[in-house]
């Protein structure tokens, strides 16, 4: 079965959203998501709320944060206790000491906010799990192309998400998958798919 999740969600436990844990939940099931990364600017608090809430056990609330280091930002996924913003090498220490997965977000977007990132990931390849392919908020296509060739080019697993901060962002783009999503980056399976018209098949569900 290939399963479609969005992985890369805020709620109002990041600054830029107002998007309360329940809302974001029933709307991804709603948008006929199969599983999300709640990954808040540093802190793992909404991820927490919004997996307590779910009663679904087909859908996977994965425990996320977007971590703010002195390279730039790093996402990373099925975390057992929140990380602090720091310095990038200690942050890659921190995750893997987790077992959790470390991806690079927009890694080519730029503007006042998101600056890209500080790095050059050719060298970087061996300690990350993916790269952040497709971002909904890149405004360019050019950016979130840029990410893709670049994970062609390394041999990297790409995942897709909307980073969306509102409710009619959530599911605007997703990473499909079969099996587990740990099982599918560590094969480099994953697909990634912008799908812009999923309010149109939202159905009444409840939590």
């Amino acid at each position: 079965m290939i399963k479609k999740y969005d992985l890369h969600l805020h709620t109002k436990y990041s600054k830029c959203s107002n998007l309360e844990p329940s809302v974001l939940l029933k709307t991804a099931k709603a948008r006929g998501l199969n599983g999300i990364a709640v990954t808040d600017h540093n802190t793992i608090k909404g991820a927490l709320e919004t997996k307590r809430l779910n009663q679904d056990k087909n859908f996977e609330v994965i425990i996320g944060e977007e971590i703010k280091t002195d390279k730039g930002e790093i996402l990373a996924y099925y975390l057992k206790k929140e990380i602090k913003p720091g310095k990038f090498e200690d942050i890659i220490k921190q995750i893997k000491q987790q077992d959790a997965l470390a991806i690079i977000p927009h890694p080519y977007d730029f503007g006042l906010i998101r600056k890209k990132i500080k790095l050059n990931i050719d060298d970087i390849k061996d300690k990350i799990d993916g790269i952040e392919a497709l971002n909904g908020r890149c405004f360019f296509r050019f950016i979130n192309l840029k990410a893709q060739i670049k994970a062609k080019e390394l041999n990297l697993p790409m995942t897709a998400g909307s980073d969306a901060h509102f409710k009619s962002e959530i599911g605007k783009c997703y990473t499909e998958f079969d099996n587990s999503l740990k099982t599918a980056l560590k094969n480099k399976t994953t697909a990634t798919v912008s799908y812009t018209h999923l309010r149109a098949h939202e159905t009444s569900l409840h939590l």
